[in-house]
């Protein structure tokens, strides 16, 4: 499976910022934190390759300011894609017929929920930017939910997702913007 734009992207970013950002041999204890929280995140594969040993003197707010934007620019195309299935172009992937009414309902909530994490984008912005770090993780947290909530809502209703990898990157990115902003 190829990588999606917005992990290729990430992984373009975080290369490009460590090559820039001065770094120390050793190990601090933020960093053993952020290196242990990258490594969680399937979304940036390769993070603790890029990030090697030397990262003591990475700037965990800026990363994390990165990662909103990245997850604010995954759920404008998620928003845009959903917006294509709902008028019935886009995926190459279509649901059965007795299957449209169910993938339908989900993608409206689908809709609804990534409208969400975009309202909550500018906020979370702001919030890194005034190192209001925890309302910036209650964004993201709440970004998390919304992309897991999307998924699973294609589970219950019992239809093939559309959105899986759309799904999957949003919550990750959501989720590393927690791990880096917990050590800021």
């Amino acid at each position: 499976m190829a990588p999606s734009t917005s992990s290729t992207s990430l992984m373009s970013v975080v290369a490009v910022l460590l090559l820039l950002f001065p770094v120390t041999p050793v190990l601090s204890p933020s960093a053993q934190g952020i290196f242990a929280a990258c490594k969680k995140r399937p979304v940036l594969p390769r993070c603790p390759q890029l990030l090697g040993s030397d990262v003591g003197g990475l700037d965990y707010q800026v990363f994390g300011g990165l990662v909103v934007g990245l997850l604010a620019d995954n759920a404008t195309s998620t928003k845009t894609k959903i917006d294509s299935l709902l008028r019935g172009g886009g995926d190459s992937l279509k649901p059965k017929a007795e299957d449209n009414g169910a993938v339908s309902r989900c993608l409206r909530s689908c809709q609804l929920l990534y409208g969400g994490i975009l309202d909550g984008g500018p906020a979370c912005t702001a919030a890194v930017k005034a190192k209001k770090f925890g309302d910036a993780t209650a964004i993201l947290e709440k970004a998390a939910a919304a992309a897991k909530e999307c998924e699973d809502g294609f589970g219950k209703s019992n239809v093939m997702s559309l959105l899986t990898a759309e799904d999957g990157n949003a919550f990750e990115l959501a989720k590393l913007g927690v791990g880096l902003l917990r050590f800021a």
